[in-house]
């Protein structure tokens, strides 16, 4: 068999025109729940040749942005519009831009009667987007992340100095009548220990600007590079040595599964005595009860909040009530120049997306051939869990940047897209531990964002091409591993898959031949081979009621290290992994969240 070259797939390339390509079925990649009813062809964007488009401004925006859309498109400025005033003038319209207030419901979509192409948000968050209507109708959704970046990273700063020296509450006093100058005594930030959760765009100007205050910065981001944060003289630590050495701790993180309600009593005791917190991402990653019982407890100091679980807040919240804690309405975007740039940025993504192009702030999935994604459906799947069990196995603070995928089959390579498989594969990836949607269009320009290098290889089998593909392997080279026998012979963290009977199967970690479904989660262990161990795991989990659905060892030689890949339908407790990893044969163990 031969291999062809591994080729990087980041390059810049000639723009993709959508309108050019015609699909019959307007399938996403995440597979949304309602399937489209249409039988006649859909277009992703459709510019007409003889008249202008339409796009309706339903909220203010910058007339920088304004201005661009009017030299492109017929523009209708109208705000505050009902539901029910919104649904009657969309189907008129080809574009529609809003912020926050305005819900963008299937109902919209719908009364649109398939002429709404682009919706844009100006602005970062979707919440009033239903992007599963979106997708079914064809409609691309695409928002401005970027352009409020150093507002939100000034907000923070603001709101910690004002915060370390009691600045709101010495006014509110004083505008009270009263002079109590020793009550405000603050604290000085030089020297003091900063810790930025999360280290993207916004938390890197954060670290930025608090070094230029005298401060130490350290950052825990389980992506960020190691070298991009020495860049700037911060170092990069785990999430427990972060909140439990730093006076001041600075949220910048996305609101995912894995970070909701992230700061909670269990990690509110870990953290140094008179700690302050700065929040300017997302209110949920907070239990805001656990906060307050923080407060009273005086583990945590102060707070300065900018964002809510809930937005606007109850009046008598007991958190915004609190004499100890600074609040504002959600103002880390509200500048005059964040909102210009938000106003160019919008209006530039909806007037390339209405010329056919590809956008690189798209947050909802392409349209794909029904045919194909019947066929790779399965190795779809497969490829994002295969993304997701390799970053998870790579330890907090590598940086991930080299990444190759491989794929063997008969199939000639001008017969087998791969587009739609490495943009599930990078999603994979990625998705976990950021709130990036990752699709189609995006894969590739978010990747690159990130700084990872992404290679495909193609093996060629000799054989029959029925089937699209034989197997996929996802290797992370440059990394340190949370699982060492994940870490190949040629030193990449790597693992491989098949698909069995429609079904992903993890068929290899490192340098050990496995097969375990990729369904629930996975609890991988490497032991000493010997008699019972099964068992003894198996007793484990049972006793728990953690239900096993697939269990399978392999090994390096008879009576020497092996594998043993354990899939499990429930997230076992602390204590249950506690266990199995007290068994003496027992030398490491992981569990792996698919």
């Amino acid at each position: 068999m031969a291999a062809s070259p591994s080729s990087s797939l980041l390059s810049s390339r000639s723009p993709i025109n959508i309108s050019s390509l015609r699909w019959k079925l307007p399938v996403s990649l995440s597979l949304p729940r309602h399937q489209c009813r249409r039988t006649s062809p859909v277009f992703v964007v459709v510019s007409s040749m003889d008249a202008k488009p339409t796009v309706l401004v339903a909220e203010k925006l910058g007339q920088a942005g304004l201005d661009l859309l009017k030299d492109f498109a017929n523009v209708d400025c109208s705000y505050n519009l009902s539901p029910e005033e919104l649904c009657t003038k969309i189907s008129l319209c080809d574009a529609l831009i809003v912020r926050s207030a305005t819900k963008v419901s299937r109902e919209v979509f719908e009364s649109s009667g398939g002429r709404l192409k682009v919706v844009g948000r100006a602005g970062v968050g979707i919440d009033n987007v239903d992007l599963g209507a979106a997708t079914e109708h064809g409609c691309l959704v695409v928002n401005a992340p970027t352009a409020n970046t150093v507002a939100a990273a000034e907000h923070g700063i603001a709101l910690l100095t004002a915060m370390a020296r009691n600045v709101a509450q010495a006014d509110a006093s004083i505008k009270a009548g009263k002079w109590l100058r020793n009550k405000y005594v603050g604290v000085s930030l030089v020297g003091k220990t900063l810790a930025v959760m999360g280290f993207g765009k916004v938390g890197t100007e954060v670290a930025r600007r608090a070094k230029g205050l005298g401060m130490h910065v350290i950052a825990h981001d389980p992506y960020a590079p190691a070298d991009r944060a020495h860049a700037i003289g911060v170092d990069l630590v785990s999430f427990d040595e972060a909140i439990s050495t730093a006076d001041f701790l600075s949220l910048h993180m996305p609101l995912t599964p894995a970070t909701s309600k992230i700061l909670n009593d269990e990690n509110f005791s870990k953290m140094k005595k008179g700690v302050r917190i700065v929040n300017v991402a997302r209110g949920g990653v907070i239990d805001e009860d656990a906060l307050v019982r923080a407060l009273d407890a005086g583990i945590v100091a102060q707070a300065a909040l900018d964002v809510f679980t809930v937005e606007p807040p109850p009046q008598d919240n007991k958190l915004v009530q609190h004499e100890n804690v600074t609040v504002t309405p959600h103002l880390g975007a509200s500048t005059m120049e964040a909102q210009e740039g938000v106003a160019i940025e919008i209006a530039e993504a909806v007037v390339g997306a209405l010329r056919g192009e590809l956008a690189s702030t798209a947050v909802n999935a392409p349209m794909v051939p029904a045919e194909v994604l019947t066929e790779l459906k399965p190795y779809v799947t497969l490829g994002e869990k295969l993304g997701r069990l390799a970053v998870q196995l790579v330890a907090g603070g590598s940086g991930v940047k080299s990444v190759k995928v491989t794929y063997t089959s008969a199939r000639a390579p001008d017969d087998l897209d791969t587009r739609l498989l490495r943009a599930m594969v990078t999603k994979g990836l990625i998705e976990p531990i950021s709130s990036v949607f990752v699709n189609l269009v995006n894969a590739d320009f978010t990747a690159k964002q990130r700084g990872i290098r992404i290679t495909e290889e193609r093996v060629i089998l000799d054989g029959s091409p029925e089937k699209p593909l034989q197997s996929i392997q996802v290797q992370i080279a440059n990394v340190e591993s949370r699982f060492a026998s994940a870490i190949s012979e040629s030193g990449e963290v790597s693992v491989e898959g098949k698909v069995k009977d429609g079904i992903p199967h993890l068929t290899k970690v490192g340098a050990f031949e496995v097969d375990v479904s990729l369904e629930g989660n996975i609890i991988l262990c490497r032991q000493v081979d010997q008699p019972g161990m099964i068992g003894t795991v198996g007793s484990i989990l049972g006793e728990e009621n953690v239900n096993v659905s697939f269990m399978s060892v392999g090994r390096t030689a008879p009576r020497k290290q092996a594998i043993m890949a354990i899939g499990v339908d429930e997230q076992p407790s602390k204590s249950v992994l506690k266990k199995i990893g007290e068994i003496p044969a027992v030398e490491e163990f992981v569990f792996l969240d698919l």
